[in-house]
């Protein structure tokens, strides 16, 4: 566990790392601290020290590996996301490959997105902003196939809180679009809605159907047939 980090603007993404593996850590310091608006406050080897460090250094977002020793990305997402005193940090998960099935568990535990672990440098960067400004981070072809391969498995799933019967006809319109990968930006183009609309029915299809952020939007929506994947 180490935290001698840079002292982080009052502006700055503040970063917590979590890989097990020390310089695929360090590589990822580098590039964070290289950017003006963000700042590495600590590093994490196992999924106790990141929930440690993301109280205790007071974390806006968590970069997560899924596979740590001790304790793994996923359950370490899943106490986060659990923690009142943490309701404010993000976590984007960190996986080898977009096909790893664990992604969906993270997701359903709390990530707010995935990333594959050779994604460009930028990308890294820019992945982090939307995460830390409160939108999820999904690329709408891998996750489609990922949640459909995953839904097709045989075993129970966890019900989804609420569910798309509750919705108006416009929120399950948004809802289509959001699992679609659209920002509100895209939704209220399609829709002909302002920005700020479509916002709000985002946030009013999370309140009814009980889900953190737009990252579980998406599971719900597959889970629950209003998409499916290839469909129109």
């Amino acid at each position: 566990m180490t935290t001698d980090a840079p002292a982080a603007s009052a502006a700055a993404v503040r970063v917590l790392l979590a890989d097990d593996q020390t310089l695929v850590r360090a590589a990822f310091a580098m590039l964070v601290d290289s950017a003006p608006d963000m700042a590495v406050v600590g590093q994490a080897g196992t999924g106790h020290e990141a929930v440690a460090l993301a109280r205790s250094e007071r974390a806006d977002l968590v970069v997560m590996d899924i596979r740590m020793p001790d304790l793994d990305g996923i359950e370490a997402t899943r106490l986060i996301a659990a923690d009142d005193d943490l309701a404010g940090v993000k976590v984007l998960v960190l996986t080898t490959y977009d096909t790893d099935e664990h992604v969906l568990e993270a997701l359903r535990a709390g990530a707010s997105g995935f990333l594959v672990k050779d994604t460009k440098p930028a990308e890294l960067l820019d992945a982090i902003r939307t995460v830390a400004a409160g939108d999820a981070l999904l690329s709408p072809g891998p996750t489609a196939r990922l949640i459909a391969r995953v839904l097709r498995a045989p075993g129970p799933e966890a019900p989804t809180a609420g569910g798309p019967d509750g919705l108006s006809e416009r929120e399950r319109q948004v809802l289509t679009l959001v699992a679609r990968g659209f920002n509100n930006t895209e939704i209220a183009e399609a829709l002909g809605l302002s920005p700020l609309t479509a916002k709000t029915h985002v946030s009013r299809i999370m309140g009814k159907l009980g889900t953190r952020d737009r990252a579980q939007l998406v599971i719900a929506a597959y889970e629950s047939g209003l998409v499916t994947p290839g469909g129109n």
